[in-house]
């Protein structure tokens, strides 16, 4: 950090389109209350401020002011003020916020004013953050937890974003740290007094210690929950050809995605389609028909058919009510790589033009929707039941979180078959310095710009 006082709008940019009611200017630094009285009081800029400046309300009280061009005097526009004492702010600096009306013309006047004092610069993409993280208000998970926040477009992606932000992960990994730091300090103490009385089974209390941290990393790292909130739940719809595969994915999707026809062996490749369900991020994807097929085009489409049911986390397997569809039942679901029956759903389409009867399927019409509400109950039950494995513990939710656990697990695993005591010893440093990186507890200056860079200019 640099000392200077930062601002920036901390609502969307308005536009002609979207004007917008409010829009809030902030500010943080040691100047940002001696910004506000500057904005505030006709004249003031030319007569100086101090910090105990009379137009200056109390700190955490919203006044109601007029903001004035310092420069010049002119009114510009009439809202709320408000400024907050450090260190118990956001960033833990000095900080102010200006509630105003959210035109263009006025948004605008406003920072060209703030800009003009010539005391404070226009932040970097996540400089607020990043200096409440400076501060100790919050460290790189919690701040990694802010920007999912933003960015959730899902009901449970917004849960996940706001339980790392109120730092479900920062406790986890801290309590592996407070695991691995009393599993160090046994180490260190047989490395440095060794010719001491040390407390019997010393041994045996670093090597479960170090065990453990490798059991609940490994267990962590095997919880997929998470990457599926980020990236979606990938749902694959099987089937023989003309059971109406495309139709299903267009009904789900409400538009037409996939290329619908009477012409068996349509659909050659893969379609894909994304989709809220229940509050859940899915990939929907449509695939090419399973059969044999002596055409090369159609052949290589049945074969990414296939991997793609295999590497999905759920499959809807669908069938055609006129024909045959209890005996193709069997044959598909036993050729298929990875089927689940507690989760994977059979659908039996066209029962508009034939009666079907049996458990464990939903007879469905893609043409008139018949049977679609059973459908979206059954998918949302079948994510809930995969989204549910593990969900005690926070998910782990970025690749670099992964990669430092990777290096730590491995670092474990190289601890538990060290011949001699010092590399032990390193081993775990070497684990917990991997652990610190997530949080933060290591600085790494490339890391942090990394992290805020994504971050949007106001926050």
């Amino acid at each position: 950090m640099d000392g200077t006082t930062i601002y920036a709008l901390g609502t969307p940019v308005p536009s002609r389109a979207h004007p917008g009611a409010l829009s809030v200017i902030r500010l943080s630094g040691p100047r940002a209350p001696e910004v506000l009285v500057f904005l505030t009081e006709p004249r003031a800029f030319e007569r100086g401020h101090s910090a105990r400046d009379p137009a200056l309300p109390e700190p955490r009280r919203m006044v109601v002011r007029t903001l004035y061009d310092p420069l010049s005097g002119e009114a510009i526009d009439r809202g709320l003020a408000v400024w907050f004492e450090a260190p118990n702010t956001e960033t833990g600096e000095m900080m102010a916020e200006l509630h105003l009306h959210g035109g263009r013309a006025v948004v605008g006047a406003a920072l060209e004013a703030i800009g003009r004092l010539g005391l404070c610069r226009l932040a970097e993409p996540g400089e607020f953050t990043r200096r409440a993280f400076e501060h100790g208000k919050l460290d790189l998970t919690e701040a990694e937890g802010i920007a999912d926040l933003v960015a959730a477009e899902t009901e449970q992606q917004r849960r996940l974003a706001l339980q790392q932000m109120d730092g479900a992960l920062h406790r986890l990994y801290e309590d592996w740290r407070t695991l691995g730091l009393s599993t160090l300090a046994h180490l260190e103490a047989a490395i440095d007094f060794p010719d001491e009385d040390l407390p019997a089974g010393i041994a045996n209390q670093v090597r479960d210690g170090v065990v453990q941290l490798q059991a609940e990393i490994g267990a962590h790292l095997e919880d997929r929950r998470g990457e599926r909130l980020r990236e979606g739940v990938h749902i694959a719809i099987i089937g023989p050809p003309n059971a109406g595969k495309s139709s299903l994915l267009n009904l789900l999707a409400r538009r037409d995605a996939a290329i619908v026809s009477e012409t068996a062996g349509t659909t050659r490749d893969v379609i894909e389609v994304h989709l809220d369900l229940g509050g859940w991020p899915v990939v929907l994807a449509d695939t090419a028909g399973l059969r044999d097929s002596g055409d090369a085009i159609e052949q290589e489409g049945v074969r990414r058919a296939r991997a793609r049911a295999a590497g999905a986390d759920l499959r809807v397997l669908v069938l055609d009510a006129s024909g045959d569809w209890q005996r193709g039942w069997g044959d598909l679901v036993a050729a298929t790589e990875n089927w689940n029956d507690a989760r994977d759903i059979v659908v039996v389409n066209k029962v508009d033009l034939a009666a079907v009867e049996g458990t464990d399927i939903v007879p469905l019409s893609a043409r008139s929707g018949a049977g679609l509400p059973e459908l979206l109950a059954r998918l949302e039950r079948s994510v809930g039941l995969l989204m549910e494995d593990g969900a005690s513990a926070p998910p782990l939710t970025r690749a670099r979180h992964r990669e430092a656990l990777l290096e730590a697990h491995a670092a474990l695993g190289r601890a538990l078959l060290a011949p001699e005591i010092a590399l032990v010893a390193e081993d775990l440093r070497l684990a917990l310095r991997a652990i610190g990186r997530i949080t933060g507890t290591v600085r790494v200056e490339e890391l942090l710009d990394v992290i805020f860079r994504d971050f949007c200019i106001g926050k």
